[in-house]
C-alpha cells in the first residue's frame, strides 16, 4: 500500500481506505510502534463505513505537534477499542496524548513459554550481569555500564547492537571494565543468552511492556529495571526483581550488588518469576485476551461472527 504520509497524501488515504473495505473484516486491527505512527492509516480505517477498528499502543511517547494530538483525540474517539500492551502503558498514552482516563485498556503482552534454541555458555565463572535489546538511548545502558563499574568482579554482557554501541564501548574503557564487558552485536537468538546470566538489568528510560522481560522471568531470572510504561504490571518489586528510578546509578548498582550477593534470594526471585510468567504472560493468554476484546467489539455491534 502506498504510505500516507501528511494529510496531503490523499491517493494513499483513498487507496487505503478501499483496500480495508475491499477485506470486509469484521474486526480492523493496527498496531502502532509509538502514538504519532500511521495515524492517516487510522484514519482511513475508521471512516470506512461500518468498520470496528483496534488500535493497539506499543510504545508510549509524546505527539510532537498539536495537529497531531488532534488528529490522535479524533480518531480515537471512533475506535471500537484502543489498547495498550499493560495498564501502566495505557495511563502513560493517555496522559501523552489527551485522552480520557480509562480510554485505553491494558492487554500485556506474552511470549511463548520456552526458547527454541539451545542455551549459550556462561562468558565468566564469576557474576555475571547482563541485558538485551537495541543498544540505544531509551535503553540506560550507559546508566547500566558506569553501574556495574562499581561492581568488583562482576561482568556486564550487552546481547545487541545499535547506534549507541561506540559510545558504550568507549565508556567502558573509561571507568576501566572494558576487559568485563562484552557486547555481542546483533544476534538472531537473543533469549538463549538468559541461562547465562545471575541478573537481567533493564535500566530502560521508556518502555512499553518489554518482552525481553517477560522471556527472563520464563527463564527463572530475577530482574533489576525501572518501573517505566508496563513494567510494574509484570515484575513484583521484592518478590520477582527489583525496580529501581530511572537514570540512577547508585540505586542500580546496590540492587544488583544486593541480588548477586544472596544466590538464595536469586533463586527464589526467580522462581517465583517463572510461575508469575507462566500464569499471566504466555503466548497463549495474550491471544486469549485479544479473542475476548474482538469478542465483546462483535457482541456490542450485533455481529455474531466468531473472532
Amino acid at each position: 500500500m502506498p504510505p500516507a504520509r501528511t494529510k496531503g497524501d490523499l491517493a494513499a488515504l483513498r487507496a487505503q481506505r478501499r483496500a480495508i473495505a475491499a477485506v470486509g473484516a469484521d474486526v480492523v486491527q493496527v498496531n502502532l510502534p509509538v502514538p504519532a505512527a500511521e495515524q492517516y492509516t487510522v484514519l482511513a480505517a475508521v471512516t470506512v463505513p461500518r468498520s470496528r477498528v483496534v488500535v493497539v499502543e506499543h510504545l508510549p511517547m509524546p505527539i510532537g505537534s498539536s495537529s497531531g494530538r488532534a488528529l490522535k483525540r479524533a480518531t480515537s474517539r471512533r475506535l471500537a477499542a484502543h489498547l495498550a500492551v499493560g495498564s501502566g502503558a495505557a495511563r502513560e498514552v493517555e496522559q501523552l496524548c489527551g485522552l480520557p482516563r480509562g480510554s485505553v485498556r491494558g492487554v500485556p503482552n506474552g511470549v511463548p513459554a520456552a526458547p527454541s534454541t539451545p542455551a549459550v555458555p556462561r562468558t565468566a565463572a564469576g557474576p555475571v550481569v547482563g541485558a538485551v535489546g537495541r543498544l540505544h538511548h531509551q535503553k540506560g545502558l550507559d546508566v547500566l555500564v558506569r553501574a556495574v563499574a562499581g561492581l568488583a568482579g562482576v561482568r556486564l554482557v550487552l546481547v545487541g547492537d545499535g547506534p549507541e554501541r561506540g559510545a558504550l564501548e568507549r565508556l567502558g574503557q573509561q571507568l576501566g571494565i572494558g576487559d568485563r564487558l562484552t557486547i555481542t552485536g546483533w544476534t538472531d537468538s537473543p533469549r538463549s543468552w538468559l541461562p547465562a546470566l545471575d541478573v537481567l538489568a533493564l535500566p530502560s528510560r521508556f518502555e512499553g511492556l518489554p518482552l525481553v522481560l517477560l522471556e527472563a522471568m520464563h527463564a527463572g531470572l530475577p530482574v533489576v529495571s525501572t518501573p517505566v510504561g508496563s513494567v510494574a504490571d509484570a515484575l513484583v518489586d521484592g518478590e520477582t526483581g527489583l525496580l529501581v528510578p530511572t537514570d540512577d546509578v547508585p540505586a542500580l548498582q546496590a540492587a544488583l550488588g544486593t541480588l548477586l550477593a544472596d544466590p538464595t534470594r536469586r533463586s527464589a526471585m526467580g522462581t517465583a518469576a517463572r510461575e508469575r510468567a507462566r500464569r499471566r504472560f504466555t503466548a497463549d493468554a495474550m491471544a486469549a485476551a485479544y479473542e475476548e476484546v474482538y469478542d465483546e467489539i462483535l457482541a456490542s455491534s450485533g455481529s455474531l461472527s466468531p473472532a
